[in-house]
């Protein structure tokens, strides 16, 4: 009779459960797996046969009959190693190797050695969730993993380091100790060290402000400037002032980095917001994400971070136009031909670029050899519709040796970072109970929709006249509106104030000012 064991895939960020069938029937011998696998599935035959060799149990290969292991759903495509452990115990189990146990409340995931050793697989953070939601009693992993899904709740995690410890605990003759659920808040709540400090970095207060608007916001920001100004430095100070990650945040990064195989043994719980620095030599699919097997992209890996992209207009033309759907929607939506898969891509953009070519166009102690043509053409390499997205545009002047050698009261890391996390609670607090009610919850104003905006962001009436103003003089259009009100209401949560005033407002325009080829 078929044996039944549970096993599971990602789509995406999520996970399914999968069931495998293994049948050992009369016949001359073979050994297939059928369910839609891919090449690394498939290649589960050889070491699913070594690894049970060297665990001192009979093998496929010792078999002369029929073999057959179903994944289930058939029309799910199956990818990856981590089936290797389910389809040992199944085979087990089918040739009366093992004695029957339950196994309708188990499930397997783990990657096979040939000597019978079980290494670490991605994606277990989605399948512990999953199986604890699906009610799962107990998931056997592998021990690498363990860390990864301490913190999830429900479910038994039995970690396992050689198949033959888990056959014999399967048969309840040696117990593998599991492991003991972490508290998730001490794990979010610990303390993080940053590359740079604001404090070391003198003067340029106009971009720190910019900085701080925008980590409190979650706003996109361009920074634009001669060679040499800082432009860079800044964007690897703005980690140390964004807010923390909230405990839901925190999941939901991990998760990423769990399906994209990036999660450290001494790194479980992602708990420092992002920061990704791709080169401008990344591809569209290294950039949004994809592949013949969809994974996260870079915009996906800085989901509640940063994404910061030096060099901004050096990157080609197609990479930065895939950014205006992610900008816009937070999510990353694949579409191949095997099936569609989505991953999330709520990040702030922080870009730096040079007012031209060759770095130095009105610049006072250097001369710009490019051309008007050159110039234009080089600003131009930004489309109308990103910089449309872009809220925070600023200038990153040079400063001179005096004030650089001197550096006198530069504000700290921790004493921005207090004021950004007492605004960022502000917002919590005035989107908790729309959260409540609503599949997507909002967790900062740059995530506000037009519905929101309408009620958080509603201005007294003379303030309206200024937004005509500024409609009419730099063309702004609805979409660059809504995000210089969304500004307007941050800029006013860093003051405290309740209502957006004509100063607020005034200071989100600022920003805006700049936007078109007239900006330095």
């Amino acid at each position: 009779m078929p044996s039944k064991i549970f096993s599971a895939a990602t789509v995406g960020i999520e996970a399914i459960p999968v069931e495998i069938e293994v049948d050992v029937a009369a016949g001359m011998h073979a050994f297939r797996i059928v369910g839609l696998p891919d090449k690394a599935v498939e290649e589960s035959k050889e070491r699913v046969s070594s690894a049970l060799k060297n665990s001192g149990v009979k093998s496929p290969l010792r078999y002369n009959r029929r073999i057959t292991v179903n994944l289930a759903p058939a029309d799910l495509k199956k990818e990856g190693a981590g089936y290797d452990l389910g389809i040992a115990i199944g085979f087990l189990l089918a040739s009366g190797q093992l004695f029957p146990f339950e196994t309708a409340k188990k499930l397997f995931a783990g990657e096979l050695a040939l000597d019978g050793a079980v290494r670490r697989t991605s994606g277990v953070l989605p399948v512990a969730e999953m199986a604890a939601r699906r009610g799962f009693e107990e998931l056997i992993i592998p021990s690498e993993n363990a860390a990864e899904i301490s913190f999830v709740r429900g479910i038994t995690i039995t970690p396992v380091e050689r198949l033959e410890e888990l056959i014999l605990h399967l048969e309840g003759k040696r117990h593998i100790q599991s492991r003991a659920p972490q508290d998730l808040a001490s794990l979010v709540h610990a303390s993080q060290l940053h590359e740079s400090d604001m404090a070391e970095i003198a003067g340029q207060e106009a971009p720190k402000r910019v900085l701080e608007i925008a980590a409190a916001g979650g706003h996109n920001v361009l920074f634009h400037g001669p060679p040499g100004t800082g432009k860079t430095l800044l964007a690897r100070a703005l980690p140390g002032i964004l807010p923390r990650l909230s405990e839901a945040e925190a999941i939901e990064v991990t998760k990423i980095y769990s399906v994209a195989g990036l999660l450290h043994a001494d790194t479980p719980l992602i708990t420092a917001r992002p920061f990704r620095a791709p080169h401008h030599s990344a591809s569209a699919v290294a950039i949004v994400g994809g592949g013949t097997n969809p994974k996260p992209g870079e915009v996906s890996l800085a989901h509640r971070g940063v994404l910061f992209l030096d060099e901004f207009p050096e990157f080609p033309r197609s990479v930065i136009e895939n950014l205006r759907q992610p900008m816009e929607d937070g999510i990353v939506t694949v579409s191949r031909a095997k099936g569609t898969v989505r991953f999330p891509a709520k990040f702030m953009l922080v870009a730096a670029m040079n007012p031209c070519p060759c770095g130095w166009y009105g610049d006072p102690h250097h001369s710009c050899t490019c051309s008007l043509a050159a110039i234009l053409g080089y600003r131009r390499k930004l489309s109308g519709p990103i910089r449309d997205r872009i809220d925070l545009t600023v200038n990153v002047p040079r400063i001179e040796y005096e004030k650089l050698r001197r550096n006198e009261g530069a504000e700290a890391s921790a004493t921005m970072q207090s004021r950004v996390e007492h605004a960022s609670a502000t917002q919590h607090t005035r989107f908790a109970a729309r959260n409540k009610e609503a599949a997507k919850p909002i967790f900062s104003n740059s995530e506000m929709g037009p519905k929101e905006i309408k009620v958080f962001c509603n201005l007294a009436e003379p303030l309206h006249h200024l937004v005509r103003a500024a409609e009419a003089r730099y063309g702004l259009s609805p979409r660059a509106i809504h995000r210089v009100l969304k500004v307007s209401r941050t800029i006013a949560d860093l003051a405290g104030a309740p209502e957006i005033k004509e100063e607020h407002l005034a200071e989100a325009l600022q920003y805006r000012e700049n936007s078109d080829d007239k900006f330095v």
